[in-house]
Formats: structure tokens, sequence, C-alpha cells
């Protein structure tokens, strides 16, 4: 050693960095995969969750358009149904017509009525009765029907009427 210092430096010094390369290329590999295995640690949860949210996401988008396409055949089952609501309109019109008929004879009907009565109330204060003291009632109402008659057999046969009751025009059949 002691002869050739300058040539032992230069074998150290070689030594040295084969030495030092050795230990870079035996250990590069293994603290490549320690990143690598640290880098997955770190990233690794957070992916996880992030998948779980867009499943979840995907779910909930899936059930909306369930909802929107039901909706969308809601929307068109009612532009169907327009001719009903026409055909209904109809019947309500209808309807309302013919309650308007029915009120109106009804109200003719009450005006003859309180006519007849009020005709029927002022023949009954001029006519007298003079009820005998016999047992035999139904006489007396044959007598007095037949005087009402006979008072009113004049007007009735003035006016056309034949004395019967006509039916009403507005009778439902």
């Amino acid at each position: 050693m002691g002869e050739h210092p300058e040539l032992y430096l230069k074998v150290r010094k070689t030594t040295e960095k084969i030495s030092e390369n050795m230990h870079i290329v035996a250990n590069e590999p293994s603290m490549a995969l320690y990143r690598i295995q640290e880098h997955v640690r770190k990233v690794l949860p957070p992916i996880v969750d992030k998948r779980a949210e867009v499943i979840q996401l995907q779910n909930d988008l899936k059930g909306h358009c369930y909802d929107m396409e039901y909706a969308v055949s809601a929307v068109k089952s009612i532009e169907k149904s327009d001719e009903t609501f026409k055909n209904i309109q109809e019947l309500l019109k209808n309807a309302i017509f013919l309650k308007q008929q029915l009120k109106y004879e009804e109200s003719r009907r009450v005006k003859r009525d309180t006519n007849q009565n009020s005709v029927y109330k002022r023949l009954s204060a001029h006519i007298t009765l003079d009820l005998p003291e016999m047992p035999d009632i139904s006489g007396v109402v044959r007598e007095t029907t037949s005087r009402v008659e006979h008072m009113m057999g004049g007007s009735a046969r003035a006016s056309g009427g034949t004395g019967e009751l006509q039916r009403s025009h507005t009778t439902l059949h």
C-alpha cells in the first residue's frame, strides 16, 4: 500500500462508488415500492369514498329518470283526456239547461196553482152551506160538489176546458 498510494486511493474511491451504486441498485426497487405503498395508503380511502358517492348518485339519477318518465307519461295521458273533458262539459251544459227548464215549468205551475187556489178561495167564501142535522154526510158532500161544479161549469166551458186535468208537458218519461 505504501508503494502506490495513488493507486490505492483510486481503488478505494472506485470500490466506494461501486459499493454505493450496488447499494442504490439493490435498494432502489424496494424504495420505489415503499413510495408506491405510501402513496396508495394516502389516496385509496378518499378514492373508495368517492366511488361510493358516485354509486349513490347513479342510483339517485336512475330514480329521478324513472320519476321523469312517469311524469311525462302522465302529461301525455292528460293530453289524451281532452275528449273526455269536452264530453263532461257538454253533459254539464245540458244538465244546467234541463234544470233551468224544470225550474221555469215549476214556477209556471206554481203560478197556475196559486191562481186556481185564489179562485177556489173566493168561490168558497160565497158558498153557504146549510148542513142539516142528519148523520148522512155523503149527501151533503154530493150537494156541495154539485154546487161547485155548477158554479165552475160556466167558467170551464167558457175557457174551453173539459173539466179534466191535463198532463204537464214537462214530466219526464
